[in-house]
């Protein structure tokens, strides 16, 4: 049986860049907080948490907070790689709190699109998750009223005022061919639209190698956290070609039982997920069947 692992999985740019960031702070000996967990992947916040780092759940969290009670050692505020709103920004900097940026360099391209063209009276549309924490911040960067939307349905039954023009950015993460789908709808509509694929290259080439694999493979095995999109639309992709396909976090979450036709074992894994765990999962499944 052969075991195929993607060269993709794991983490991207972003992801590692942010996590690094935050194992940089905590060998300073410095208090460490991140506002958000600083990935959507439980493993990683877990490790981080055991090493002191504390998470600020929310504005209210932030907001009861002091300089001094946040800072006792010199301590630190990183922002989460999903970015956060333009208020939380100015929050911190009113509070005098000192501030680390681990927002995505792709994420910080879309408030950098989202600011200017609702600047220039534009209505913004994100095609994303309207709950996820990196759309969350994407809206808090607009001068204009944002609509989300992630269904045919939600982009069909949209409307503008006469004369609106409008700008279409997207979650980093979101579907590639759902995206071009949705944006056709708006342009059906006839508005001055401008639209912005921000869906990062490393989402699109995870998605396209995921499905290929998927396709050739008995058996799909997709990891990440629960809470991640991109691991959610990775196994929704993989599930689309392979029927026995696992969404699972860690090994530990993995129940096989192959058959013996199997000849072909699929492994892909979210932009969060640490390699570690990959390596146990393909190890274990090398070894065991």
């Amino acid at each position: 049986m052969q075991v195929v692992v993607a060269k993709t999985a794991g983490f991207c740019f972003g992801v590692k860049r942010a996590v690094d960031m935050v194992y940089e702070q905590v060998e300073t000996g410095k208090t460490v907080h991140t506002y958000g967990p600083i990935v959507h992947n439980e493993e990683v916040v877990k490790d981080l948490e055991e090493k002191g780092v504390k998470v600020i759940g929310n504005r209210q969290d932030l907001l009861a907070m002091d300089r001094e009670s946040i800072q006792p050692r010199e301590g630190t505020v990183i922002i989460r790689a999903h970015g956060v709103p333009k208020e939380i920004y100015d929050l911190m900097e009113e509070k005098q709190l000192e501030r680390i940026d681990a927002t995505c360099p792709f994420v910080k391209h879309i408030h950098r699109i989202v600011q200017k063209r609702s600047e220039e009276g534009r209505q913004i549309i994100v095609i994303g998750n309207e709950t996820h924490p990196e759309v969350e911040g994407i809206k808090g960067w607009s001068k204009t009223p944002v609509t989300v939307v992630e269904t045919q349905e939600q982009a069909q039954n949209f409307s503008a005022n006469e004369g609106q023009k409008l700008c279409i950015v997207a979650q980093t993460t979101f579907n590639y061919k759902k995206f071009q789908d949705l944006v056709e709808i708006f342009q059906k509509k006839g508005y001055d639209i401008i639209v912005a694929n921000t869906i990062c290259n490393a989402t699109k080439e995870r998605q396209e190698e995921a499905l290929e694999l998927a396709a050739k493979a008995d058996v799909m095995i997709v990891i990440g956290g629960t809470h991640s999109s991109n691991t959610r639309k990775l196994y929704e992709l993989c599930k689309s070609r392979c029927e026995s396909t696992y969404y699972i976090q860690t090994l530990a979450d993995l129940k096989l039982d192959l058959p013996n036709s199997v000849e072909l074992v699929g492994i892909t894994a979210g932009a969060s997920t640490p390699n570690k765990i990959i390596e146990e999962v393909q190890n274990y499944v090398r070894i065991n069947f």
